[in-house]
């Protein structure tokens, strides 16, 4: 169902729904216990499920269910019984993120409409797009975009918009975030972010938290949101107070009606030094940056009471017409919402009046106080008699009720036995092929060993890729492209196609658009889990897959045999990237080298590397798993060279091919443990 402009509110658990939906919500999204970003929310059950389900729909709320992380194929068969829940609470979308997830959706329920998360890290219009040839109704748009680039994706993606107006800023672009997955084993993919970008990250050595965000807020913008052709406004925070949730959402009314709202309420209930609209405006600077103090925590524990008020009484928001008729013999009142009506007869026996009461009935049937609707027509039949108050409030409360259980009965979506795939685990191959990707050519050693069998660069660098591995060469793909680096990127990717390269490597569905006609490696910014997701790669043109680094290797070996899986097999790994940049709360842009370090509270200096609009932030400890060539069941293993010199980079080509031991400090990453 297509909507105008909603408020779109968290819902972590039962008591933030009820005060979202009392304060004024427009509709909630929340999660199911399992499969979805906030997995220590209350969340719902299949039962409390429908319960909300029921309560919101009774209001005219809508109901969008989070099923937004990455699935493990041995999931496949739970993840069915999720679907299968919203399904049947009749619910107003899913919320998902996973390839496989999408198309088992549409599979089991057609009929239940599909909105892309942020999690699918969609930022461009060629995304959006692609959002939409896969089924999606709605694309929730990367929080880093400016208002003109949101304008430009809303007006022009055939598809809904949705963006984050109030809440939590990741320093990472969502979805392409795996610090806390391999610095504790708690994937943000999976829902379980330990939030290590809060603790001690400096720029400059002191023990500040650089890469901690500010909250974001736009709640003054929402006009010129809704003015660029986005539908949905949300409010982060399934993991806050119902406090919290209201307070937002009556700002967020306030702000769409010209009126006046309490700023200082909104920032004493919850900030972080304050907010920011930096990614909106453009203004990408060190005052992005803040943490929680113990002044914040403060105000809000005194903002509390205020802000209950704001979700004592119901919000008043479905118009309901009502006809008295009154007859000699008895009264009945009848009141609908225009689809549905609820009749009641009066107990009180008329009497005839010496005067009009219609103006007496009409105050009386008026007053809607306390439940969700707001009189509309009041009509009086049937001449000059007397009702008791009484009689007329009772036989009112009780049409009213009537009319709320009507809205309120669930209306399943049709769901069908989903067809899994049969699980067949790949077996360790006996011969591998060894790729590398390089940052940069100049990164390369001057004579690449014999056993590599292919590389990837940058498409940044076609140019300068050796004409006699031009057709081993996979160009890779930005895994973001903010601003005119789209367009950027689509020119060079019509150049490559004529210079005979092996084909691109893509990190984004918007690849998929942009590469049409040419051959296409599935990156592992596709964040492939499982095996279903695979299936879903091939479908768009995928000719192989590289794996999320998050997989063990028993997930691994489980992800199918219907495209060449690769691995990573040695490298310092992106932990994370982002548009805002660390570096900048201690210098700025001016005479920057574009290289940093951020030092940990354990004194470990992760490196940091600007670029393409971006900045990576990678692991300072290189993943290593040439000494273990029997551990992942793969087709390819990937080197992946980032921060290495060329000598460095010959050195690890030398090493790996011939299973040699490590000749420093090391991680196995997640392949002998997971990501939960």
């Amino acid at each position: 169902m297509s909507v105008n402009f909603e408020i779109l509110a968290p819902a972590g658990n039962e008591e933030m729904l009820r005060a979202a939906v009392f304060s004024g919500a427009d509709a909630v999204y929340l999660g199911l216990e399992g499969f979805n970003a906030r997995r220590s929310a209350g969340n719902f059950t299949p039962d409390t499920l429908k319960e909300a389900v029921s309560f919101c729909h009774g209001r005219g709320v809508r109901v969008h269910v989070a099923l937004n992380t990455t699935v493990y194929t041995e999931e496949l068969p739970a993840v069915t019984q999720a679907i299968r829940a919203a399904a049947d609470a009749g619910v107003d979308a899913l919320i998902v993120q996973d390839l496989g997830l999408a198309s088992l959706a549409a599979q089991m329920a057609p009929d239940l409409p599909l909105h892309a998360s942020t999690q699918m890290t969609v930022h461009t219009l060629a995304g959006a797009k692609k959002a939409a040839e896969m089924g999606f109704s709605r694309v929730i748009l990367a929080r880093e975009l400016t208002l003109e680039e949101i304008e430009h994706i809303a007006k022009n993606c055939g598809i809904e918009t949705e963006c984050f107006v109030h809440g939590a800023l990741c320093m990472s672009v969502s979805g392409q975030c795996m610090m806390s997955a391999f610095l504790g084993g708690r994937s943000g993919n999976r829902g379980s972010c330990a939030g290590p970008c809060r603790l001690p990250f400096a720029a400059d050595g002191s023990g500040a938290a650089h890469l901690s965000l500010k909250d974001m807020s736009l709640i003054d913008y929402l006009p010129r949101l809704r003015q660029a052709g986005v539908c949905s406004a949300k409010i982060e925070g399934r993991l806050r107070t119902p406090e919290y949730v209201a307070t937002a959402v009556t700002a967020c009314r306030a702000a769409l009606e010209g009126k006046a709202y309490d700023k200082q309420l909104v920032r004493d209930v919850f900030s972080r030094s304050g907010f920011t609209d930096g990614y909106l405006t453009g203004r990408r600077d060190g005052s992005m940056f803040g943490v929680r103090t113990e002044a914040d925590t403060a105000a809000a524990k005194a903002a509390l009471p205020r802000a209950r008020e704001l979700f004592r009484r119901e919000y008043p928001r479905l118009p309901v017409d009502m006809t008295l008729t009154v007859e000699a013999e008895g009264a009945k009142l009848r009141c609908t919402d225009g689809v549905r009506q609820a009749i009641v007869y009066l107990d009180a026996q008329p009497q005839p009046a010496q005067k009009d009461q219609t103006e007496a009935v009409i105050r009386s049937l008026s007053k809607t106080g306390g439940t969700p609707f707001v009189p509309g027509n009041i009509r009086v039949e049937g001449g000059q008699w007397y009702l008791p108050g009484s009689a007329l409030n009772e036989a009112r409360r009780q049409a009213l009720d009537q009319l709320l259980q009507k809205r309120s009965a669930l209306q399943p979506w049709p769901c069908q036995d989903p067809v899994l795939p049969v699980v067949q685990k790949r077996p360790v191959p006996a011969k591998k092929e060894i790729w590398a990707r390089f940052a940069v050519v100049e990164q390369m050693p001057e004579v690449l060993p014999a056993e590599l069998a292919g590389l990837i660069l940058p498409i940044a660098e076609l140019d300068k890729v050796p004409a006699v591995w031009r057709s081993r060469t996979l160009l890779e793909l930005p895994r973001v492209m903010f601003g005119p680096l789209e367009e950027q990127t689509a020119r060079l990717i019509a150049r490559a196609k004529e210079m005979g390269f092996a084909g691109f490597e893509a990190h984004n569905i918007a690849h998929f658009a942009l590469c049409a006609g040419a051959p296409v490696w599935g990156g592992f910014g596709l964040n492939i889990t499982n095996c279903l997701s695979v299936e879903r790669a091939a479908a768009l043109g995928a000719q192989g897959v590289t794996a999320l680094p998050e997989l063990s290797a028993a997930r691994l070996a489980l992800l199918g045999p219907r495209l060449p899986v690769a691995a990573i097999g040695y490298g310092h790994l992106p932990l994370m990237i982002s548009r805002a940049c660390p570096l900048q709360n201690v210098r700025s842009c001016a005479g920057c080298s574009k290289k940093g370090t951020l030092t940990d509270r354990k004194g470990r200096k992760f490196p940091v590397r600007c670029g393409l609009g971006v900045r990576t932030v990678y692991n300072p400890v290189p993943l290593y798993m040439g000494d273990k060539p029997d551990a992942l069941a793969c087709q390819r293993e990937i080197l992946y060279f980032t921060i290495e010199s060329p000598v460095r980079a010959a050195k690890v080509l030398e090493m790996y091919p011939g299973n040699a031991p490590f000749d420093g400090e090391l991680t196995r990453g997640l392949y002998f443990k997971g990501a939960e």
